[in-house]
């Protein structure tokens, strides 16, 4: 008996840390997103962002967790509160499970927040986070990470989120970016694109360092023990690691070659794009792989956003290259390079096509279910601010106070 209370004391102070490194995460969010967007609506992405921890937070403990982690049927659970599920095997407190998956669940709503930034009534996005975190997260949640769950008994791997965090939240707010449209002045009546800088890079640089510093409890803290865990945990992040830092130096070189200067903006979103890309595989690709993921990880977040802004959909943070189209390619990544049962380490095709059907389900589901709720609210409640409110910026007309004082 007193050796299982020493297992659970460790397992539970490793999870608590990491759970509360994954919910600092979210001060990055704020950074990142209002570093990148313009001045006049700085504080309107940081309202944005608390929101999701308040809205998000409330909703997804009434109903959410219930919908993901209790007793599920394939493709979701009735529960309400914080259920318990005698499925999941588990060395720490369910109040303390539920809590680090709170991280989860608000951090796939953040991504979404980026995507909408600078032309959302706020109103309209705490409906739609109440909606996201009681139901559309937590129904991905259930299949992937709940036993029961249909994509998790087919042996579908995410291990931390490229598909149920990030392929959802990056393909919700490509919807999201499409149903509310671009900013007035991003595309102009002959189709030209008029680049809009975010007012502090800076800011935003520190930003992508929290959320980097909070991925090493995302990817490890995923274990949900830390005894028995040690060469697991170890792997996790190493691999982290290297796919970020795989992901800078692939945009770094690409954008130099591109342009003739590197985009150190960019190289934000490589190192970014090599977090999400490694998230789902992070437990069982091998260092050098994790590398490879990284490194094209860092190449495909720059051709997206430019892809993206050539089909005028405006997404002022680039937060559907890095956390959607990576998130699609970390989850294919484990079933070209996984150890065991990888297409190029000898273990054939079936892994490779569970990882596609998994993540091509996420995706599509993050998508469909978000542009409906975004066209219901539109026509009903209205989603987007005036002209004249936009033009004035969203913290003068919406929050009545500005980001940054003028001192005489």
């Amino acid at each position: 008996m007193e050796e299982i209370e020493i297992i659970r004391g460790i397992d539970t102070v490793w999870v608590a840390i990491c759970a509360a490194l994954i919910f600092q995460m979210e001060g990055g969010f704020a950074l990142l997103e209002a570093g990148f967007i313009r001045s006049k609506n700085a504080m309107s992405i940081i309202a944005k962002v608390i929101i999701d921890i308040i809205f998000g937070g409330i909703a997804f403990y009434l109903v959410g967790f219930g919908i993901a982690y209790g007793v599920s049927n394939g493709y979701f659970a009735f529960g309400t509160g914080i259920v318990e599920n005698a499925a999941i095997e588990l060395t720490i407190s369910t109040k303390l499970f539920w809590f680090i998956q709170l991280g989860f669940a608000i951090a796939a709503i953040s991504i979404v927040s980026g995507a909408v930034a600078e032309r959302m009534k706020l109103w309209a996005y705490a409906a739609f986070v109440v909606l996201f975190c009681a139901v559309l997260y937590p129904v991905v949640a259930n299949w992937v990470w709940n036993p029961g769950g249909w994509l998790a008994t087919r042996g579908f791997n995410d291990f931390a989120g490229s598909a149920a965090v990030h392929a959802m939240g990056g393909f919700a707010a490509l919807a999201a970016a499409i149903v509310l449209g671009p900013r007035l002045g991003k595309y102009t009546e002959d189709g030209r694109i008029q680049a809009i800088p975010g007012h502090n890079l800076p800011l935003a640089a520190v930003g992508a360092f929290i959320l980097w510093f909070g991925w090493f409890g995302f990817n490890p803290g995923s274990t949900l023990a830390a005894v028995g865990n040690w060469e697991l945990i170890g792997t996790v992040a190493t691999n982290t690691f290297l796919s970020s830092a795989a992901g800078g130096i692939a945009t770094m070189i690409f954008t130099h070659f591109r342009n003739g200067k590197m985009d150190i903006t960019m190289v934000i979103n490589g190192v970014l794009a090599g977090l999400v890309g490694i998230t789902a595989g992070c437990n069982v690709l091998s260092p050098n792989s994790a590398i490879i993921v990284g490194l094209i990880a860092g190449v495909l977040v720059d051709v997206a956003v430019m892809m993206i802004d050539r089909m005028k959909i405006d997404d002022p943070v680039g937060a559907i290259a890095v956390h959607g189209i990576n998130g699609l390619w970390g989850t294919l990544a484990v079933g070209l390079f996984a150890i065991e049962g990888g297409l190029f380490t000898g273990g054939g095709g079936s892994l490779f096509v569970t990882q596609l059907i998994g993540v091509v389900a996420i995706g599509l589901f993050g998508f469909v279910t978000t542009f409906a709720l975004f066209t219901i609210l539109k026509v009903t409640i209205g989603i987007r601010v005036s002209r004249e409110e936009e033009l004035a910026g969203i913290d003068a007309a919406s929050l009545a106070l500005e980001s940054y004082s003028t001192f005489e």
